[in-house]
């Protein structure tokens, strides 16, 4: 097949006709609208069936964990775009979902990759510390470990994985990554609590969600986080303020004009 060319060009998600539209094999007017939620809807529309009771509570507690967490990079890029051009809430929104890589918000899907791999690996204890050995050797960080405030425990991965116990969704996923969490400070030599990155698809993947989509999360429920802050940014802007204080903090170190 050459590059740009699909033989069987097919799509499963939705079509329409003059009489209705069909989303995922379901009547939008008839079927949906008023009659499911949101998160039962997102779910429907990326696997293509109806999550169920223990899926859809388990993915709401995921989104709502990670909606909204103050001004992140992200955040601040949204914020800075809407105050340079107050009617591009599009621009703005799009500025903060393409601040969100493998440090902020993005982290969940190479938390998932990681604890897919252990699990291929075996998923038990050994698995795990033959990958925190790798992660060392390689002089990398541990996926869905550690966090510079919450040392201790990051509280919100501690109330994803007791809700995933008690929907009896943990499995394989929620498993690895208990495992790693447990030998990790030993073999890295400092504290590596579980965080929410690594909650987050460890409980998702285990109740079904596909590997593939895992970014479709924290990018979900970033969305609403800067829904937010870029009303009150029009209500309330700080946009300018950012950027002051920024041009505060750094100092120029370059050469000087002669």
């Amino acid at each position: 097949m050459r590059i740009g060319k699909q033989d069987n060009a097919f799509t499963a998600i939705a079509t329409s006709d003059e009489h209705s539209i069909t989303v995922r094999g379901h009547d939008l007017v008839g079927d949906l609208i008023g009659q499911i939620d949101f998160t039962e809807y997102f779910w429907l529309l990326v696997c293509g069936h109806r999550p169920t009771d223990a899926q859809k509570t388990m993915m709401n507690a995921c989104l709502v964990a990670i909606a909204e967490h103050g001004l992140v990079p992200s955040v601040q890029a949204a914020r800075m775009t809407l105050a340079a051009a107050p009617e591009a809430w599009q621009g703005a929104m799009a500025a903060g979902l393409l601040g969100m890589g493998t440090v902020v918000a993005g982290s969940s899907e190479i938390a998932g990759r990681f604890l897919a791999e252990v699990v291929a690996a075996g998923g038990d204890e050994a698995a795990a510390v033959r990958a925190l050995e790798g992660v060392k050797a390689a002089r990398k960080k541990v996926p869905g470990l550690g966090h510079p405030q919450h040392s201790s425990g990051d509280p919100r991965a501690d109330k994803l994985l007791e809700i995933a116990d008690k929907l009896g969704v943990s499995g394989p996923h929620v498993a690895a990554l208990r495992h790693l969490g447990k030998h990790a400070p030993a073999i890295m030599s400092r504290p590596l609590p579980i965080n929410v990155s690594g909650a987050i698809p460890a409980v998702i993947l285990d109740a079904g969600w596909p590997l593939e989509a895992l970014k479709a999360v924290p990018l979900l429920a970033r969305a609403g986080g800067l829904a937010a802050h870029l009303y009150e940014e029009s209500r309330r802007p700080i946009g300018f303020i950012l950027s002051h204080n920024a041009d505060l903090a750094i100092a120029y170190d370059g050469e000087r004009a002669k």
